[in-house]
């Protein structure tokens, strides 16, 4: 079975890794790490399958020195132990020959990076695993490699490049006989395409995965291609058949972390049909369960929009001090919604002075990190900020929607269920 190969890395490999000296002083832990980073991957390298092997005194000597330096940054945390984990694996690697024992410990810390947003290092990390792998890496290792590149490719608005990750992942998957596999690989292109905003496309694709799925047992699959069905439904304007999709996707999840996610797209949508208390149960249940700070963040911003969608002035300043926990170290997109929540909010109570603020500092955060698609709802709410007051009409008449279906009101019915 022939594996494409990964691009080989241009000038000095891994670093990535060194970069963070620019953002932090040189003896910071963050930089100390990303050297150990560096140091671990070059030890990696020795095994890659285009390079003589070392003879055993250079083994032995860049094994030494390479668990010196990361037994010295063993009280910094989770990153040091993934480091030494690393080092682990490739002196095992090397003394039984067999390249397959680097893949959890090189698979896990890449998802460390990735959930720390640190995506090129992640990428780094997971392309090492497969040139150094190659044709002797397992199948199942393999794709999972190629589409954790994909995935953090997809994140950064790489799109292209991460098709193709995920089509490499499904043609290994598919020459395995990994049925389910090839099903995540078309879960990762058509969320390429749902990101892209080629929405129609995207929603023939989950339909397509979702009947594939469930005819073939893939309860997991199935759960993520609902999800993404009603996420798209939600943004082609058809919110009111989107919410019986979320909530199937959260009866099917089996992990938390994507049930509690569900539940907050499902929060969200119910938002925009109207449903306030039902937007509330969903919502309250995601503060309650979330782990992830992104989630709990979300679930307080939006908690804090249906406050000042209520116009409860102290439910708003509550929730507002509450979403600002570890709010420097939220993502971008959370902190310009943040803000940009705030104006609205602000507004609705009359104090437009201020409002107009938080709007500016949103639309700076957007416009730093080319979130376009928040530009444009932020200069469109901005341009027209003192017509808040105007929407009391509209909000008061959304309630019950002309569209409010069966299926609409069973899902409503769930969430106060669960809630209760």
């Amino acid at each position: 079975m022939t594996r494409t190969a990964p691009p080989r890395p241009t000038g000095l490999p891994h670093a990535v890794f060194l970069q963070r000296v620019t953002d932090e002083p040189a003896t910071s832990p963050e930089v100390r790490l990303g050297q150990g980073a560096f140091l671990a991957l070059r030890f990696v390298d020795l095994l890659a399958p285009d390079r003589e092997s070392p003879a055993p005194d250079v083994f032995r000597y860049q094994w030494a020195a390479t668990e010196r330096y990361c037994s010295e940054l063993a009280g910094e945390g989770t990153e040091a132990a993934h480091l030494a984990g690393i080092v682990r694996a490739t002196s095992e690697a090397h003394r039984h020959t067999d390249v397959r024992a680097l893949a959890p410990a090189l698979v896990a810390y890449a998802l460390y990076l990735e959930q720390d947003a640190h995506f090129d290092e992640a990428e780094d990390v997971l392309l090492t695993l497969i040139r150094v792998g190659g044709e002797r890496l397992a199948a199942s290792d393999a794709t999972a490699a190629w589409m954790r590149i994909g995935r953090v490719r997809r994140i950064q608005a790489d799109f292209d490049p991460a098709d193709t990750a995920y089509v490499e992942a499904g043609r290994i998957a598919a020459a395995a006989g990994d049925r389910q596999s090839v099903l995540l690989s078309r879960v990762g292109q058509t969320n390429v395409l749902h990101f892209r905003g080629n929405l129609s496309e995207a929603e023939r694709g989950w339909r397509s995965i979702l009947a594939d799925a469930a005819a073939g047992g893939f309860r997991e699959v199935e759960a993520q291609a609902e999800h993404g069905l009603g996420t798209v439904l939600y943004r082609r304007g058809q919110a009111h058949v989107a919410a019986s999709h979320l909530w199937r996707a959260y009866e099917l999840y089996q992990d938390e972390a994507s049930r509690v996610r569900a539940l907050g797209d499902l929060g969200t949508l119910m938002l925009a049909l109207g449903d306030i208390t039902g937007t509330e149960h969903a919502l309250m249940e995601v503060v309650r369960r979330a782990t992830l700070p992104d989630l709990l963040a979300n679930a307080k911003i939006e908690l804090m929009h249906c406050a000042s969608y209520r116009r409860d002035r102290v439910g708003f300043e509550r929730w507002r001090e509450r979403a600002l926990d570890h709010f420097e170290e939220a993502l971008p997109n959370i902190r310009a919604d943040f803000h940009f929540k705030v104006g609205i909010g602000l507004a609705r109570f009359g104090n437009y002075v201020k409002a107009e603020t938080q709007m500016q500092q949103a639309l700076e955060i957007a416009t730093a990190h080319g979130l376009h698609e928040f530009v444009f709802r932020i200069e469109r709410i901005k341009n027209g900020l003192r017509e808040c007051d105007a929407l009391e009409h509209v909000e008061s008449s959304a309630a019950e929607p002309v569209t409010w279906t069966e299926q609409l009101r069973e899902v409503s019915a769930s969430l106060a269920a669960l809630s209760a």
